[in-house]
């Protein structure tokens, strides 16, 4: 595996990507972006990108807030003051991710015509957003994602959308998933939901253990959450299942 950092460009603002692939390998591989939570491109979804090698295809940690922005452990007011102007304005986050797109699906050893997108809490949101936006990849999983849409027109959704939801999440309550279903459903789309019960949001963050904020890592919804993402890219790139199912079991 190789990893490097990858300066590009919304306008005028500079990001900076995590690109993780094989370099070894003998044929393009199909792009999985990663979208961060609200604390920015850290260590978890680069850590993420890194995972997409091990099942097969090029990982690309995508950055929202710009290069060296970055949020801290804990600091929910400070993170949220990071999230808050893109969860307010959906045109502006959907240019953001699409900007991300069109550099990832460029880079070397990448199929640019095979692309995912997996996004965790905010970067949940900002895949939903890549798909509302009518980008032209083959599916996003939105991981303990905040699901509400926002006040921007969607365009016609291409992607299979799965969503892994925990039934506890205090940021995704009952009446947010039912406006999800129907959205999705009158937009037609190839759509999943999954729902994990007794289990709040964050729970595939390990340093989430904020029971008042309802951030909590859950073991067994983690394992399943990604047994059910390693399943949805392979049918999504034609990948045989039984194989990338044995990568995440391997942890």
């Amino acid at each position: 595996m190789k990893t490097e950092y990858i300066d590009y460009r919304d306008g005028d603002v500079a990001l900076e990507g995590y690109f993780a692939y094989d370099e070894t390998a003998t044929e393009p591989q199909p792009l999985v972006l990663i979208a961060h939570d609200w604390s920015g491109r850290r260590t978890f979804a680069c850590g993420m990108a890194e995972r997409m090698v091990e099942l097969g295809y090029a990982g690309f940690a995508l950055d929202i807030f710009g290069k060296g922005v970055f949020g801290k452990d804990g600091d929910t007011a400070g993170n949220l003051a990071l999230m808050t102007p893109y969860a307010s304005d959906r045109a502006l986050l959907r240019r953001r991710v699409n900007a991300a797109l069109a550099c990832a699906r460029k880079l070397l050893g990448v199929d640019g015509d095979r692309v995912a997108a997996v996004g965790f809490c905010f970067g949940g949101m900002t895949v939903l957003e890549l798909a509302r936006s009518g980008a032209d990849v083959a599916g996003v999983v939105s991981v303990h994602g905040l699901l509400g849409a926002g006040d921007v027109p969607n365009a016609e959704i291409r992607a299979s959308v799965l969503s892994l939801h925990g039934h506890d999440d205090p940021m995704g309550p009952p009446a947010d998933v039912l406006a999800f279903e129907t959205e999705m459903t009158a937009a037609n789309a190839d759509w999943q939901l999954h729902v994990f019960g007794g289990t709040k949001h964050a729970f595939t963050n390990p340093a989430a253990n904020d029971h008042g904020l309802g951030t909590v890592y859950n073991q067994l919804a983690n394992d399943r959450a990604h047994r059910a993402i390693a399943d949805f890219l392979a049918e999504l790139f034609a990948a045989p299942a039984g194989a990338v199912e044995e990568e995440w079991q391997a942890d």
